[in-house]
């Protein structure tokens, strides 16, 4: 008799979420995962005692009664977490080369509509429009809204609207259409690509309200941890499994690097899909949907420099900068590595020791991960780790950092002497901590050109095994939440799910 319920594969978000809620539904749940630190994107590290985020720098949707705020509240979060309301006049402000001025997303859709309005004013009536049809296009998400609908086939026309062509059907000045998809790095966008959707659930989630975790996002993975231990669900790191076992009625376990064995009735992998199905021997899955899977693009990765400041040099900003070199926005991704950097973000982490000045900045830029492939045989993570990935590389990065250095002085000058030290993630950080092949920031990308085809159920062909994380819908920490929701309701039924989140 298997001795678990359910064993989940992976603990970033989405199985941690899903641990926690079968868990508190009284399943027997155990949560594997290959790394030290649990949480995925979620997880820190320390330098110079500075703690950096890896991937989650803010949160949106989270004032009372906002849909993640009812999410989080279920999941026993909200009260809990420290958060730092981000600038109301605007969280986001996006910048060009050559243009001194600052286009800030503010919060609220009235603030953002009037603060946008009046610096594009012969554009009211197109923004007006965007933001209407933005809240439309996230209506038409159910779960989104904390609704237990489904989908109707009307609705799903969302589903191959390119957000490129829905911001300039909406707005005329090319300007404005720059600032509206200012902060297309949220979803690494293509603008031959990315649908209306995916830039709709992104931005608005921030537009309702933006937050910054005090002290980093790591504090959400460890009071999910506790939630699941406190419900009877037993968590294992460095656990890493190298093969779900089959049997005739489906998975029966899965193996680990280390040889060790946990048998389940049930089986959720929050690891990327195409990992999933290396697991499982031929013959239980079809080809042509291991072709489809393995055909399917991941999204681009990312080089990022850790800043730590000198104490009390560089003042703290409560907003975050999305800056393009290119007039177009959209051209980023396609950068040349003569020309890159192309963009940067510049997020400043919201810090306990003070609310003046900061403590650190990360500043990232789009990177193609065949740029550090001639270091693809070396892994700096435990249980493989290196002695380093050689002279070369250090001097690869050190290169990179300075050009993003270059460019980041060029909008704070002098800043080059408040820095105490710096850090370097490449695409190969992501890989080796996340656990996508090729770094990948955000999983598989989402196509307009043919929605269906990157949009994955939770179920797969083996009857027992499901996926979760944010290579289903969505990414990001609403979209891998709204994943492990519809993940927990082929256990649970949605209607039944969504009543108990409801009641928050």
């Amino acid at each position: 008799m298997a001795k678990y319920d359910i064993v989940i594969i992976g603990s970033g978000l989405g199985g941690m979420e899903c641990a926690y809620i079968l868990a508190k539904e009284g399943y027997k749940v155990c949560l594997l995962e290959k790394n030290r630190q649990l949480g995925g994107n979620l997880q820190i590290f320390v330098r110079d005692k500075v703690i950096f985020d890896t991937g989650v720098h803010y949160i949106g949707g989270l004032d009372e009664g906002q849909n993640l705020y009812r999410f989080f509240s279920y999941l026993g979060l909200m009260d809990k977490l420290k958060l730092r309301r981000m600038d109301e006049n605007g969280f986001d402000r996006v910048t060009f080369d050559n243009d001194p001025l600052e286009y800030p997303h503010a919060m609220g859709y009235e603030r953002f509509y009037e603060t946008l309005s009046a610096m594009f004013p012969k554009e009211r009536e197109g923004l007006k429009l965007y933001c209407n049809k933005l809240q439309e296009a996230c209506d038409s998400f159910p779960i989104y809204r904390v609704r237990d609908a489904v989908f109707n086939e009307d609705d799903l026309s969302y589903l191959n609207i390119g957000a490129k062509s829905f911001i300039e059907s909406c707005v005329q000045d090319p300007k404005l259409r720059n600032v509206l998809a200012g902060t297309n790095a949220l979803y690494a966008g293509y603008a031959d690509r990315t649908p209306l959707y995916v830039h709709a659930l992104v931005v608005n989630t921030y537009i309702e309200s933006a937050w910054k975790c005090v002290d980093g996002g790591a504090q959400i993975a460890r009071l999910l941890a506790k939630g699941i231990k406190d419900h009877g669900g037993e968590i294992y790191n460095y656990c890493e499994v190298s093969k779900i076992e089959m049997g005739s009625e489906g998975a029966k376990a899965v193996l680990t690097t280390d040889g060790r064995r946990f048998e389940g009735k049930q089986f959720i992998s929050n690891i990327h899909p195409v990992q999933t199905l290396d697991m499982i021997e031929e013959g239980y899955i079809r080809k042509s949907f291991r072709r489809r899977i393995a055909g399917l693009d991941n999204s681009i990765s990312i080089f990022t420099v850790h800043i730590v400041f000198k104490p009390d040099t560089f003042e703290y900003l409560n907003y975050n900068y999305y800056h393009s070199r290119n007039p177009d926005v959209w051209s980023a991704i396609h950068y040349k590595e003569e020309n890159w950097p192309e963009n940067y973000i510049v997020f400043v982490p919201a810090s306990s020791k003070s609310e003046k000045y900061a403590d650190s900045m990360n500043v990232m830029s789009y990177m193609r991960y065949e740029e550090v492939e001639k270091w693809a045989h070396t892994f700096n993570v435990i249980p493989h780790r290196q002695a380093g990935r050689g002279a070369d590389y250090q001097d690869f990065k050190q290169i990179k950092a300075e050009k993003l250095l270059t460019e980041l002085e060029k909008k704070f000058p002098g800043i080059r002497d408040k820095i105490q030290s710096y850090h370097v993630s490449t695409p190969l950080s992501y890989r080796d901590y996340i656990g996508t092949s090729d770094g990948s920031m955000y999983g598989i990308t989402k196509d307009y050109n043919n929605p269906m085809m990157s949009l994955l159920s939770p179920r797969t062909q083996i009857p027992n095994l499901f996926l979760t994380g944010q290579n289903l819908n969505m990414h990001g920490m609403l979209g891998v939440t709204v994943g492990a929701i519809m993940t927990c309701s082929r256990f649970l039924g949605l209607k039944y799910l969504m009543q108990q989140i409801s009641k928050h």
